[in-house]
């Protein structure tokens, strides 16, 4: 069987954490979570807050390049891949120069998915989500979709992606659609 990437991709509130769960939880398929490295780096620093996740960001990245997150990923992969993992997913792809890089060293085995809604919809999610390190209020979460437009170019997968789906009714109909594109790929019957 060929070796499958499924990035997801979307701004906040989308619906990605919800199709990466759902992927992990029906498929048992292992996931690699862009974010989790930039929770664990604002620890070391003692740091706590969602600025200090914007700002650990962008600092990773100027230190040490603008793919450094894709670059730690795709060894996770690889890993992944030597493990007989057929299929791996990616949650928090951010940027254009990490797919780039993920495109460049996995080619057509790299497929990106976007999930997109309304941002009233995604704020009003996002306002009611319960999991501490991802509480926001509105002037916070306006930032940090604006850093990461601006500063992150995450715009560039979401317009690039091979899927999209649109996330503006219940959570059943955006698996249906996530499973319609499952099926195309051939990683379910």
């Amino acid at each position: 069987m060929q070796k499958t990437i499924i990035a997801l991709v979307g701004m906040p509130g989308s619906g990605k954490g919800t199709c990466t769960d759902y992927l992990e939880a029906t498929n048992g398929w292992p996931v690699v979570h862009f974010g989790n490295m930039v929770y664990e780096e604002v620890q070391r620093r003692g740091l706590s807050n969602v600025e200090d996740e914007i700002f650990v960001r962008e600092d990773m990245r100027a230190q040490e390049g603008p793919a450094v997150l894709a670059k730690h990923v795709a060894r996770k992969v690889e890993q992944l891949f030597s493990e007989n993992h057929n299929v791996v997913v990616l949650d928090g792809l951010y940027s254009w120069t990490e797919y780039k890089y993920l495109s460049e060293k996995f080619g057509d085995s790299l497929v990106v998915i976007a999930v997109a809604a309304p941002k009233k919809v995604r704020w009003q999610r996002v306002l009611n989500r319960k999991d501490s390190h991802r509480q926001y209020t509105m002037e916070q979460l306006v930032t940090r979709e604006l850093a990461e437009i601006e500063n992150l170019e995450k715009g560039g997968p979401i317009a690039y992606a091979d899927y999209t789906l649109t996330n503006n009714e219940d959570q059943s109909t955006l698996l249906t659609h996530l499973n319609n594109v499952l099926k195309e790929l051939n990683v379910i019957k």
